[in-house]
């Protein structure tokens, strides 16, 4: 993978702001060599269009906005030590589009996928966006309420059938449905019969979670939590039955977890540990 970025970054003198702007962005995704055992056996039987999409090399020109506040009036303080406060990121991003539009100008050669290729790398061609909102309410010194939520929906178009793997979304993990393991859940009510961690992934993505910390003693924290969320496709892909989001099922696809966790608060960063259970 190389990568090769211009963007600017500011924010405001009491730090609650941080705006960031990315003019352009640039990876090539190379894949020097692929077993020939592998390829036949997975690549060029038409298993799997979306493991053949992803060994493929690729080209991403994207740019992008991105926009974080803070009420406590820092980017990187803890909210549960300050007192009652928020906390709100936004960020777009889109990639392809000029590439599309002078290839069509110009009719660039198309693959036998039917993709418009540069230098014969074709490229990726979608729009992204996510919401994440936190809010924090302090009951005491020593008891906190946290709630979060968090949104993303991703539209692969014109170049693209689908995304790149790495902007693909995923549930299960630390970060996600704790009950779950990382690439573990969904899309949808889809199980991959075989654990391929590849077609565990979407393009739209919900969490939300409720969490009560509490200090301990010297440096340590404690938590008890509920998760729910999971992810979905745009489209029905083959490789991922009943996977795709559709408005009078998704509700009923949201997976439910809960857990308790300890934490070591060392000022500079946070070591967490989290034991979380499936519900739903």
């Amino acid at each position: 993978v190389a990568s090769a970025g211009w963007g600017y970054k500011w924010g405001m003198q009491n730090q609650r702001m941080q705006h960031r702007v990315d003019l352009i962005d640039i990876n090539y995704l190379y894949m020097p060599r692929i077993d020939p055992d592998f390829e036949e056996k997975y690549l060029n039987q038409d298993q799997s269009y979306i493991l053949k999409y992803n060994y493929d090399d690729r080209l991403i020109v994207r740019m992008g906005y991105s926009f974080i506040y803070n009420s406590s009036g820092s980017l990187f303080r803890d909210n549960s030590v300050v007192g009652n406060s928020h906390a709100f990121r936004f960020n777009i991003e889109s990639a392809g589009n000029l590439l599309y539009g002078l290839a069509r100008l110009t009719k660039m050669h198309q693959n036998a996928d039917g993709e418009y290729t540069v230098l014969n790398i074709p490229f990726a061609q979608y729009v992204k966006m996510d919401l994440d909102f936190t809010k924090n309410f302090q009951m005491d010194q020593r008891n906190a309420l946290v709630f979060h939520l968090g949104a993303g929906v991703a539209i692969p178009y014109g170049n693209a059938r689908m995304l790149p793997f790495e902007k693909r979304y995923f549930s299960g993990g630390a970060n996600s449905v704790r009950g779950w393991s990382v690439r573990e859940l969904g899309p949808g009510s889809f199980d991959s019969p075989n654990n391929n961690f590849l077609n565990q992934t979407g393009d739209i993505k919900l969490d939300a979670n409720v969490e009560y910390r509490t200090r301990l003693f010297w440096k340590f924290r404690g938590a008890a939590f509920i998760d729910a969320g999971n992810i979905w496709t745009l489209r029905n892909y083959e490789e991922q039955p009943d996977g795709q989001f559709k408005f009078n099922q998704f509700y009923k696809q949201i997976s439910v977890a809960y857990g308790v966790g300890l934490r070591m608060d060392l000022d500079f960063f946070i070591v967490r540990l989290d034991w979380g259970w499936k519900a739903l």
